[in-house]
């Protein structure tokens, strides 16, 4: 029985439970609201910095819900940021996972965690195309395999 009553949605949901499901994992925690917000931080970090042609081929590979959360609020002005340190993309996804309740994430281990996810689940040639416009220090947030 479908869930929506349209299998392109009831699909994407699955699939987006499938990811938030592996950051919990990844994070070591049970609360999939704050693996949905890693997600959310970390994708819209990266995004804003990738030359904006990388960011539509990295879009096509996402499910269509992720796809939705990585465009959401997007401004294509002034990118990519030049976020050369991992003090400064980290600082980033800081400022993405700020709400007011609730304790802090720290955001080394939400972009570990995604990054992870993400190279698991998005062809591994786009991932390599990604992590090759990246510098040195964000590509070592990378896990490797």
């Amino acid at each position: 029985m479908s869930a929506t009553g349209l299998e392109v949605f009831d699909t994407t949901l699955h699939k987006t439970h499938t990811w938030l499901k592996a950051i919990m994992q990844e994070l070591g925690t049970e609360d999939r609201h704050r693996a949905y917000m890693a997600l959310r931080a970390v994708l819209h970090a990266l995004r804003d910095r990738l030359p904006v042609e990388e960011v539509a081929q990295l879009g096509a590979q996402l499910p269509m819900l992720i796809r939705g959360i990585y465009y959401e609020g997007w401004d294509p002005t002034g990118k990519p940021l030049k976020e050369r340190h991992k003090e400064e993309f980290l600082a980033h996804v800081a400022r993405e996972l700020k709400t007011p309740s609730g304790p802090a994430m720290d955001p080394e281990a939400a972009v570990k965690a995604v990054f992870k996810v993400l190279g698991q689940k998005v062809v591994e040639g786009e991932i390599e195309d990604v992590r090759r416009l990246l510098p040195k220090e964000l590509r070592e947030l990378w896990p490797e395999g």
